[in-house]
């Protein structure tokens, strides 16, 4: 019996079509190179959303950035209990194996996961019905609180706040990595923070003088 034919399928298929013939082929060189491993400077941390492919928004060539996405671009804080600590195992390879030099966590805007615990409207789901999301956006908790006392816990103004506290409560979980924390201070490691405003496509950095992000020029 045949597979039924799927529309989503054939315009992945299509799309690493395209991929062989103007990303693959004439690229090949940049390809032998990576089968010997990877060298990339600089380590993303990035939401699974799907509008902000960090990737496309740095323009960047295969084997350039180490990337790590997930709910809300969050790194937990360092921790050694039983478990499956996948950002930490990644964050692991990217300093320690892979040495980079840089780690930057990209927020977005109209984060579905940051306005989630703005609102709080997953607390108390069981896992499969938004409980897995719950526990994960727990980790801005205490910097809902803050965003909450100044903004409330609704409106547009607030879920930018609260996307913006995710950068900083990630870059601060950082810092709880002790080799993290070892290279940051050696002059080793750099931590950066950023924004992608999908409304307008632009970029913004994190200032850590002043605590503010302002546009890329």
């Amino acid at each position: 019996m045949s597979e039924a034919k799927s529309p989503v399928l054939d315009d992945l298929l299509n799309g690493y079509r395209r991929f062989r013939s103007t990303g693959w082929t004439p690229h090949r060189e940049r390809w032998a190179q990576l089968k010997d491993g990877q060298e990339p400077q600089v380590m993303v941390i990035s939401c699974s959303d799907s509008r902000v492919d960090p990737s496309q928004i740095f323009d960047v060539d295969p084997g350039e950035i180490f990337v790590v996405r997930n709910v809300a671009a969050l790194v937990p804080p360092y921790e050694t209990t039983p478990g499956h600590h996948g950002v930490s195992a990644a964050l692991e390879f990217a300093v320690q194996v892979l040495k980079v030099k840089e780690i930057v966590v990209m927020g977005h805007g109209m984060c579905g996961g940051c306005k989630a615990a703005l609102s709080q409207s997953l607390h108390g789901n069981e896992p499969g019905a938004g409980g897995f999301v719950a526990d994960w956006i727990s980790l801005l908790d205490e910097a809902r609180e803050v965003v909450v006392a100044e903004h409330g816990s609704s409106g547009r103004p607030a879920e930018i706040e609260m996307e913006h506290a995710g950068v900083r409560v990630s870059l601060a979980n950082l810092m709880t990595f002790p080799w993290v924390k070892d290279k940051v201070e050696s002059g080793e490691l750099t931590l950066r923070g950023s924004f992608f405003a999908i409304s307008d496509g632009i970029l913004h950095l994190l200032d850590p003088e002043t605590g503010a992000f302002a546009p890329v020029a």
